[in-house]
C-alpha cells in the first residue's frame, strides 16, 4: 500500500501538538548544600612552646571559620577562612578542610593551613576532631616561624 507523500509529516505534527506549549522552560538542579557551609564562631585556646619552663600559660581568643564547598567533591572538600583575635595568634588565612568518613554529622573533620604569623614570617597549622551539626570540637596544633610550636583546642558553633 502506498502512503500519500502529503501524509507522512502528519504522525510528526500529532505528536508535537500532543506536548503543549505551555509547559514552564525546564531548571536544572539545585546544588545541593552542606551542614557544615556557611560561618562557625568559638574560642581557640592555645599554649605556647608546651613543655619549656618559661612557656606562657594557655591563653583563650576568639575564633571564626566560614566553610565554602569545593566543587565536585561530593560536600567532602571546604576552602575555609580562619580568622584568629587570639592576642598571641592575630590572623586571617586561608585553609582545607575535609570531612571523613561521609558528608554527614557526627563526622571527622581535618583543616590545615599556612598563615602570615603577626612576628613576621609563615607559620603551619592543623586541626582533627568531630564535627556534629551545630557544633565543632577539635585539636588545633602549629608552628610559628619554625622555632615556636603551640597546641590547643577549638570550639566553634553555627547559629
Amino acid at each position: 500500500m502506498k502512503v500519500p507523500v502529503w501524509s507522512r509529516p502528519l504522525p510528526l505534527l500529532l505528536l508535537l501538538t500532543a506536548c503543549g506549549g505551555s509547559s514552564p522552560n525546564p531548571t536544572g538542579p539545585s546544588a545541593p548544600t552542606s551542614f557544615l557551609t556557611g560561618t562557625w564562631q568559638g574560642t581557640v585556646t592555645i599554649e605556647v612552646n608546651p613543655g619549656d619552663p618559661n612557656a606562657l600559660p594557655p591563653s583563650s581568643g576568639a575564633m571564626q571559620w566560614t566553610f565554602e564547598v569545593m566543587p565536585q567533591t561530593n560536600l567532602q572538600s571546604f576552602r575555609t577562612t580562619v580568622r584568629s583575635e587570639h592576642a598571641w595568634l592575630t590572623m586571617t588565612t586561608t585553609a582545607t578542610t575535609a570531612l571523613t568518613p561521609g558528608n554527614t554529622p557526627p563526622t571527622q573533620i581535618s583543616t590545615q593551613g599556612e598563615f602570615d604569623s603577626p612576628r613576621g614570617c609563615r607559620g603551619t597549622f592543623g586541626s582533627v576532631g568531630t564535627a556534629e551539626a551545630t557544633r565543632i570540637e577539635a585539636d588545633f596544633t602549629g608552628t610559628d616561624c619554625q622555632q615556636t610550636t603551640f597546641i590547643g583546642r577549638v570550639v566553634l558553633t553555627k547559629n
